[in-house]
């Protein structure tokens, strides 16, 4: 058992028999009384996004999770396939389940799965994946003072915002924590 004072942002916990991954975390002390601690958490087995409330001096279950590198291979109707890396496993993950993240995801990607108890939940990004862009607009120099942005599209369908000199079929690094453009590679 662990405090919710502990429960910070990517923090795995067993609450009510479900599996919470915290995507938010705030801690509100008031005048008086106990604090409370709000959390923005996704469900690893549905993918469903909840609000939870916590007082100051609640436990929940800590989990212990294991780790393992795999190989992002393919998607099929609504399932990703990885492969482990070192035992040949194909696992599947729902894109439910993996929210925002299949933004990311191309082919050949090493990623590193989340288990529990020999099932597959999450997986865990690098900082930053090369994608192509597909469709850009043209970049227009005009009355710029500042460096000026425009929207592209990768091939993974993903809305990046980068300089004008940003083309289509260049490759940019996109940080995968905020979606952001970091450079061309």
């Amino acid at each position: 058992m662990i405090d919710v004072n502990e429960l910070r942002n990517g923090v795995t916990f067993e609450h009510d028999g479900s599996l919470y991954k915290v995507i938010e975390y705030q801690h509100n002390k008031p005048g008086r009384g106990k604090a409370t601690i709000r959390t923005r958490v996704r469900d690893l087995r549905t993918g469903s996004v909840l609000e939870k409330t916590f007082i100051s001096g609640d436990r929940v279950q800590d989990v212990r999770l294991d780790y393992r590198v795999a190989q992002y291979l393919y998607k099929d109707d609504d399932a990703y396939h990885f492969m482990d890396t070192e035992s040949y496993e194909q696992p599947a993950l729902r894109e439910e389940t993996l929210g925002d993240v299949v933004n990311y995801l191309t082919e050949g990607l090493e990623v590193k799965l989340t288990f529990f108890e020999g099932e597959a939940l999450d997986i865990e990004l690098p900082t930053a994946v090369d994608l192509e862009v597909v469709q850009a607009e043209m970049g227009v120099k005009g009355d710029t003072a500042t460096g000026a942005n425009k929207q592209v599209v990768t091939e993974t369908g993903l809305k990046v915002q980068v300089p004008l000199f940003v083309e289509q079929g260049d490759t940019i690094r996109v940080d995968t924590r905020n979606g952001e453009y970091l450079t061309r590679a």
